[in-house]
């Protein structure tokens, strides 16, 4: 499958190269200890943000992962935060901070994408091509790289060492803050820049379009990234990166995960948070599943 492929393909890269008071609810089964981190939501909508926190606990319930959340809902003024300072080895999901990386310095030196950037980065996102990455992170430049998320105010995230891009270190705070770029009008990147960024998320293949989709109302435009990654360390890294636009939807979901002991147990935990989020969002909504195979 073209999942397990990029998953071990990412392993070689690794190795080589609202105003409303929050309430707070315990997370689940991996997070028994009094003093572990809660779930935290506020919200405009009444009742919202506490009916969030429990359904995202119990979604996390029965989990050993390590799991660290991030919800912005515009509609609503909705924000859940779990973990959001947490550090996970990026995986993939560092192929939309380079994508934009790459269209903020396009328009910093008023210019277009050439046709290998443009074929580079349809690789990269849709497919989530290693060696395309590989390319354009040479070319970018880890110092331009920091220099972007310094722009973005992404300061919690360092840049992989040696060409390591899949060992990046991101945060799911960091990864929001990401995501409102991309979704919202913004100085840092141009509404054509976000776009073109929110066009290939969307046309990602069948198999990587499991994750934070799952359960997404019908009536959606999803677009998702995610990474995939197992070391010996914190076993699997899962993480999920979403958006959900069009008919009145304007959210974006982050969820990031490791000691999965299985890929799959990530997906599971990445998607049962993502079902109860859009669930919360969108209660009479008819949901549409994603194929994980």
């Amino acid at each position: 499958m073209v999942r397990m492929r990029a998953s071990r393909r990412v392993l070689a890269a690794a190795v080589v190269a609202g105003t409303a008071v929050p309430v707070f609810v315990g997370a689940g089964a991996a997070d028994a200890d009094a003093a572990a981190p809660r779930v935290r939501c506020s919200s405009e909508k009444a009742g919202l943000a506490a009916k969030l926190q429990r359904d995202i606990t119990t979604a996390l319930r029965g989990s050993t992962a390590i799991t660290a959340v991030s919800l912005h809902d515009r509609t609503t003024d909705t924000v859940c935060t779990l973990r959001a300072d947490q550090k996970f080895d990026s995986a993939s999901t560092v192929k939309v901070t380079v994508l934009a990386t790459l269209l903020w310095d396009v328009n910093r030196h008023d210019r277009h994408l050439t046709p290998r950037e443009t074929e580079l980065a349809t690789a990269m996102i849709t497919k989530s091509d290693n060696d395309a990455t590989t390319a354009l992170w040479q070319q970018l430049g880890v110092p331009k790289i920091k220099h972007f998320l310094s722009a973005a105010d992404m300061t919690r995230t360092v840049p992989g060492s040696n060409g390591h891009w899949g060992l990046t270190q991101i945060t799911a705070g960091d990864e929001q803050k990401l995501m409102n770029l991309i979704t919202g009008s913004n100085s840092v990147l141009s509404d054509k820049a976000r776009a073109y960024a929110l066009k290939l998320m969307n046309k990602v293949v069948p198999s990587q379009r499991w994750g934070t989709p799952a359960g997404a109302p019908s009536s959606a435009v999803f677009h998702v990234k995610n990474g995939w990654l197992s070391r010996a360390t914190h076993g699997w890294r899962v993480h999920g990166l979403g958006a959900f636009t069009g008919r009145g939807h304007d959210y974006t979901i982050t969820v990031l995960t490791h000691d999965n002991k299985t890929m799959a147990a990530g997906i599971a935990t990445t998607e049962a948070v993502a079902r109860a989020i859009h669930k919360g969002l969108n209660p009479t909504a008819n949901a549409i599943e994603t194929s994980t195979g």
